[in-house]
């Protein structure tokens, strides 16, 4: 208990000081290495050329979020189209979020909210300042450093990859204990839903696809238990499930 507490005021704060020095190196880039092949293995109605700046890594964890969109979400055409990511960290996936929408329709508003976007990696570039790299010439996406649980805006289709429903993960990432709130974040997430909307759930192991299953029925919620996703690019470690709400 009392090392939990520790944890707790060192991370309250780290956090602190990151949300209001946002100290970073400027202009993040990458050397892309896309190759052919993508084009010919996947999906011809996606413009996978818009990958060609990323790296392999990235590049594969775009194609591997793109089937999953591609697999279980509603490919129906429309006018417009508002999508948001919840914890989108770096954002160095949002091109896979991005190619999805504009499949279905020419007028999209994407956006990615990040608490702790100040946060900075091991060559002191900020999320905030990768994802500016990723979001480039992404027109309409936008990414948003702030606090989920204060953000007012209606979405078709919200993704929510890896949310925090234990706490140890949440202290991991160092912050501050003040902010587990998985099932308020849950509720939230589901009002900002459009009637006919889709929330998509992605969680790690088996232990919190359980715990995402007990707040779903806990708030009884609508959902489809999609199971293990398969990830024929082995880039995880981890088993991940997915779970679709709908509206």
């Amino acid at each position: 208990m009392m090392i939990k507490f520790i944890d707790d005021l060192r991370n309250k704060f780290d956090f602190f000081l990151r949300s209001h020095i946002t100290f970073s190196r400027k202009n993040y880039q990458e050397f892309g290495s896309f190759h052919e092949e993508y084009l010919i293995e996947n999906f011809e109605k996606y413009n996978l050329s818009l990958l060609k700046d990323l790296n392999e890594r990235n590049i594969e964890e775009n194609l591997y979020f793109l089937n999953i969109f591609d697999k279980y979400l509603n490919k129906t055409k429309r006018e417009k189209i508002t999508v948001l990511d919840i914890g989108s960290k770096n954002w160095n996936y949002v091109k896979s979020e991005y190619l999805f929408a504009k499949s279905l329709s020419d007028n999209i508003v994407l956006n990615g909210i990040e608490l702790d976007g100040y946060r900075l990696n091991s060559k002191f570039y900020t999320r905030y300042e990768i994802a500016k790299f990723y979001t480039k010439d992404l027109e309409n996406t936008n990414y948003i450093v702030g606090d989920f649980l204060e953000h007012d805006f209606k979405y078709d289709l919200i993704i929510w990859i890896l949310p925090f429903i234990t706490e140890y993960p949440l202290q991991k990432w160092g912050l501050p204990l003040k902010y587990f709130k998985p099932l308020d974040m849950l509720n939230h997430a589901y009002n900002l839903m459009n009637k006919d909307g889709e929330l998509l759930i992605i969680n790690q192991g088996e232990e919190e696809y359980k715990i995402q299953q007990e707040l779903i029925k806990t708030l009884d919620l609508k959902a489809e238990y999609l199971d293990e996703i398969e990830d024929k690019y082995e880039l995880f470690k981890n088993k991940r499930f997915a779970i679709k709400i709908i509206k």
